[in-house]
């Protein structure tokens, strides 16, 4: 007598699995959340040109023994101002910032402001991310100002915090 044996797997246990395997995919986007991490990447590429851009100005006051602006005050403007204005190009013609520093840069100079003294400075950017966000370093205003402890718990959902360098 002869058996008659298929080997394979029939279509429900082939959809069962496939079932199986599409819940565990969408439990792991959910708890890897995509959009959450290209924002972290944007703010942590801010964050490098924020503190570029606070070393480079620092090292100019060091240099010629006044800020870029001078011995006025400068009030919070966006990066594009900063370049407008001429101070960000000065950086770049004396070497205190690489050459393609605008041109890398420009993409979100909205989300960068810049202001300061005759002898502070303060680089700030306003994040997208959660985590940068509940940062230490994410308490501040525009202008580079200490929130206080009401305005800081808004942070996360108001997006009236900034993170600075000073």
């Amino acid at each position: 007598m002869k058996l008659n044996k298929k080997l394979g797997f029939t279509l429900v246990e082939l959809l069962v699995v496939i079932g199986i395997l599409g819940i565990l995919a969408a439990g792991l986007l959910a708890t890897i959340d995509p959009f959450e991490q290209l924002k972290k990447g944007r703010d942590a590429t801010l964050r490098n040109t924020v503190a570029e851009l606070a070393d480079a100005v620092t090292r100019y006051n060091a240099d010629k023994g006044q800020m870029p602006w001078g011995t006025e005050d400068y009030a919070a403007a966006q990066m594009g101002a900063f370049y407008t204005d001429g101070y960000l190009s000065d950086l770049i013609n004396i070497g205190e910032l690489k050459a393609g520093f605008w041109d890398a840069a420009k993409g979100n100079a909205h989300r960068v402001y810049i202001g300061g003294s005759a002898d502070t400075v303060s680089v700030c950017f306003d994040p997208e991310s959660k985590a940068v966000r509940q940062d230490q370093n994410t308490r501040y205003g525009s202008e580079g100002s200490t929130l206080g402890d009401a305005d800081i718990a808004n942070c996360i959902t108001s997006g009236l915090c900034f993170w600075c360098v000073k």
